[in-house]
């Protein structure tokens, strides 16, 4: 009889430890998709100062354009909580695209070497931040639904391991795809 309630337990231990693990992996693929995140925002915001200084130079009249984006940059950067910083990010990318789309105002900001690198750039690191969310928000998924899946919720529960927040664009001209138009001879 005492073999057999140590077989249980034992059996139970082991369990435990392997959902314990699978918990700390899937919690791990979170913090690394976020982290991917942050590198693509990060590039972003550091391609910010040099579009705004570009779009400046040749349209500096839009001044509330150009300090609305820079001050949504600063917010972004300083902000701590995901829905927060999800939210400001999706301001700044109608502030950006706004910033693009006065080219088509200013010819000769069109045909601008270092503007049309810079409409790349953004045109690259959105690709890479969409696929950055998409990875972040599948690895949330299998977490959260593996803390409220049981057995797993029996072992989150007694080591405190908490749900993940979803990275989400709450605008519906921010989940439209944005429109980056490259010069006619490229």
């Amino acid at each position: 009889m005492m073999t057999w309630i140590f077989l249980i337990l034992a059996g139970l231990a082991v369990a435990g430890i392997v959902i314990f693990n699978r918990l700390v992996e899937y919690r791990n693929q979170t913090l690394a998709g976020w982290s991917d995140i942050d590198v693509q925002l990060t590039r972003r915001h550091d391609l910010v100062p040099q579009l705004v200084k570009a779009v400046q130079a040749y349209a500096g009249y839009e001044r509330a354009t150009l300090e609305a984006v820079t001050e949504l940059r600063a917010r972004s950067e300083a902000a701590h909580h995901l829905t927060d910083k999800a939210r400001l990010e999706d301001q700044m990318v109608v502030g950006i695209h706004r910033l693009v789309a006065l080219a088509e105002d200013y010819p000769d900001l069109q045909a601008d070497e270092n503007f049309l690198q810079l409409q790349q750039e953004l045109s690259a690191i959105e690709d890479h931040l969409q696929y950055a969310r998409r990875f972040y928000n599948g690895a949330v998924r299998i977490y959260n639904t593996r803390l409220e899946s049981v057995p797993d919720l029996i072992v989150a529960r007694a080591f405190g391991f908490q749900p993940r927040e979803f990275f989400a664009a709450d605008d519906d001209e921010i989940r439209a795809a944005p429109r980056i138009e490259l010069g006619a001879d490229r």
